[in-house]
């Protein structure tokens, strides 16, 4: 894992409408969410519906936010491009959603399961590592985004994010052999 403080690793993917999206450089965006994601998780189906709407208000507030499949798509097919469309459609995401085909951006970020949420501050600096919120799939408590909604608020406002930040649970991200 980074360690938080650090700079984020850069990277540039292609989206599921082929173009070449890139991390914006400092100063670019008042903070800066990537979510590592995929379409057959129901980790990642609990709280889809919750993340496209926090996607879509925290981009209205100056936050560059997008979504990272790094799944080996070749043994997980629901995790390929046509899968992650129904997914767009399905959830209504606004923010672009990446192809990590080669996996070594969720290498670079220590991503380990979907979903995992990096919070990074304007001059790109990781502020948060974890949960969404304490939500899971077939518990009781609902999709709030309460985590990383405190530590996006707290990154708008110049603030440090809480140092309360308690890992993401999920599926583990499908590594492709070797």
């Amino acid at each position: 894992m980074i360690e938080l403080g650090s700079s984020a690793p850069d990277f540039s993917l292609t989206s599921l409408d082929s173009a070449t999206v890139s991390l914006p450089r400092a100063g670019e965006a008042s903070a800066v969410l990537v979510a590592f994601i995929c379409n057959h998780c129901p980790y990642v189906r609990h709280v889809e519906d919750g993340l496209a709407a926090l996607g879509q208000e925290y981009a209205e507030r100056g936050v560059a936010v997008f979504g990272i499949c790094s799944n080996d798509a070749e043994a997980y097919p629901d995790d390929g491009p046509e899968g992650l469309r129904a997914q767009v459609e399905r959830a209504s995401f606004t923010f672009p959603y990446l192809i990590d085909a080669t996996q070594e951006v969720a290498r670079c970020y220590g991503a380990v399961c979907t979903p995992d949420f990096f919070a990074l501050d304007g001059d790109l600096r990781l502020a948060y590592r974890g949960q969404m919120d304490s939500s899971r799939p077939r518990g009781d408590e609902p999709v709030t985004g309460a985590d990383l909604r405190a530590a996006l608020d707290a990154l708008l406002a110049g603030q440090p994010a809480p140092t309360d930040q308690r890992p993401s649970v999920g599926c583990s991200i499908k590594w492709k052999p070797g």
